[in-house]
């Protein structure tokens, strides 16, 4: 005895529904990846141009009250903004931190900025730059 098949003969009847859905759920996705990556693209252009301004510490020379970091700042001819700078002593605590303004219209900025400090600090350090 035989059974019948409970199949539909293929390419009788047209896709199946489940075909179609399937083709619409990969273009929803597609469409979906294409957004996510545009935005991330956007995002990141976006964080890379804002840091105007970069510096490093070219040395520094620490007294009893106070701490001079010689800054080499670099920028953008008419970027504004500011570097913070601390200092530590010789067991880890912060003894001075501070914000140094540069609003000079050069690319390049070697300055020296006195930071003073509430013991003898024994680091210059740089912590960053922000552009206004």
């Amino acid at each position: 005895m035989s059974t019948a098949s409970t199949r539909l003969p293929e390419g009788r009847y047209g896709r199946s529904s489940d075909e179609r859905a399937d083709r619409k759920l990969r273009i929803a996705a597609a469409v979906l990846g294409a957004v996510v990556l545009a935005l991330i693209g956007y995002f990141a252009y976006h964080y890379v141009a804002k840091s105007e301004i970069s510096a490093q510490v070219v040395s520094f020379q620490t007294s009893d009250a106070s701490v001079q970091v010689h800054l080499e700042v670099h920028k953008d001819a008419g970027a504004r903004g500011y570097c913070t700078v601390r200092s530590q002593s010789a067991d880890g605590a912060e003894v001075g931190r501070a914000d140094f303004r540069f609003d000079e219209h050069a690319k390049q900025v070697d300055k020296v900025v006195t930071l003073r400090t509430t013991s003898r600090g024994t680091t210059g350090e740089l912590l960053g730059c922000h552009a206004d």
